[in-house]
């Protein structure tokens, strides 16, 4: 396929970043051997913010390693087989690939050979708005499969045959569907036939892999556009069995939005399930979630209104899961709340048993309900940090003066 006159970026987008010509000379980008590739070159052509910046390039896995060093560069074999290293430069990573092509594939896992032709690597990844490369120093975009066309119309397509490509990676169901989120694109017709007839593919792989996949899906300004059309192919029942509340999830986006609070990926997989602490659990467990954000997240199932002052309900549980409450009920204070508690901190409580000794209440279990009474009296007037004043709070307890 010959390549139609391309745009060109602002290589200006990426010189500044600290160690990049050093970077770039070490890999032969004078000499075309290395091609900025992917969702950067995506990125500067919508307009978006550039971050990651990963790079293709012809040398062997090995020369890339050898060269980075003799550069005084750190290299880090990540995945060697596969012809990927991290190169480190200025302090900032960047992924820097051989070309290559597969030449085995499970679904989960690709044997490949490397090669030096830049269509052939073009045409192994998985959507045309994927595929795109760019000169690093003049910024000329190279564009193999139509990925720029179908930029412009937002349209997220397969490379080649859908079936083909899903069969190679199973995860690529999930990702039609998070850059048809990230681009508040259309899916293509014949991409949703292909993962809608292969949605129980999904079963094969890794739930780490389900659930990374979901929570970035999860991240975008609004994904329930793209989780609708997941929800009516039947490919959100199968990775989320447990729930696929639009309707709440649609309401809390809302609500995140009216209180200027971002998008929380957590926060939304909340909104999806029902309000069952249960549930949520057994969900965080089956998705491999943190021990944190299993904590999180069935605290953000537990049914409840929340306080007066939210600060009880952040002592309690934490900040997140305070916020994630007020939000996920759509309650008229999350804004007002949402920035007090982005910086709020769990004070500890400024008396112990020792002092209640010292007051006069004999040794034993009534020391520790007796404190726990002062601690919400304490928390009821506001978390007053004054000793004295949380010390007057017990004597009231105890009915001295």
């Amino acid at each position: 396929m010959t390549e139609a006159a391309p745009p060109r970026l602002d290589p200006a987008l990426w010189r500044h970043r600290p160690g990049i010509d050093r970077l770039f000379d070490a890999l032969d980008v004078r000499q075309g051997a290395t091609r900025i590739v992917g969702g950067a070159v995506r990125d500067a052509l919508l307009g978006a913010p550039v971050s990651d910046l990963d790079l293709a390039t012809r040398l062997a896995p090995t020369d890339v390693v050898r060269r980075l060093e003799e550069a005084g560069l750190k290299a880090v074999p990540t995945g060697l087989a596969h012809g990927t290293v991290t190169a480190i430069a200025g302090g900032l990573p960047y992924e820097v690939t051989t070309l290559r092509v597969d030449k085995e594939t499970d679904g989960r896992w690709a044997k490949v050979a490397f090669t030096g032709d830049w269509e052939a690597d073009a045409t192994r990844r998985d959507f045309t708005v994927n595929a795109l490369y760019a000169d690093p120093l003049s910024g000329e975009v190279h564009d193999y499969v139509g990925g720029i066309e179908d930029l412009k119309h937002r349209i997220v397509r397969f490379i080649g045959d859908p079936f083909q490509r899903i069969a190679e990676d199973h995860l690529r169901i999930l990702r039609f569907f998070r850059f048809s989120a990230r681009l508040a694109a259309e899916p293509d017709p014949a991409g949703l036939a292909a993962c809608t007839a292969r949605r129980n593919d999904l079963l094969t792989l890794s739930r780490e892999r389900i659930r990374d996949e979901l929570l970035k899906l999860l991240s975008y300004r609004n994904p329930a556009a793209a989780l609708a059309v997941m929800e009516s192919a039947g490919i959100l029942k199968t990775i989320l069995p447990e729930g696929g509340d639009l309707a709440r999830l649609a309401g809390t986006v809302a609500a995140e939005e009216r209180a200027g609070v971002p998008p929380d990926p957590l926060r939304r997989l909340a909104a999806l399930l029902p309000e069952d602490p249960d549930l949520a659990a057994a969900t965080a467990a089956r998705l491999r979630l943190s021990r944190k954000d299993q904590a999180r997240l069935k605290d953000a199932a537990t049914p409840g209104a929340v306080p007066a002052d939210p600060r009880i309900l952040a002592y309690r549980t934490s900040a997140e899961a305070a916020l994630d409450r007020l939000l996920l009920t759509d309650d008229p204070r999350a804004g007002a709340w949402a920035p007090r508690l982005a910086g709020w901190h769990r004070p500890r409580l400024p008396v112990s048993g020792r002092d209640l000794i010292a007051m006069g209440l004999a040794p034993g279990p009534q020391v520790s309900r007796t404190l726990r009474r002062v601690e919400e009296r304490w928390m009821e007037t506001g978390f007053p940090a004054e000793r004295s004043r949380v010390l007057q709070l017990a004597r009231d307890e105890l009915g001295l003066r």
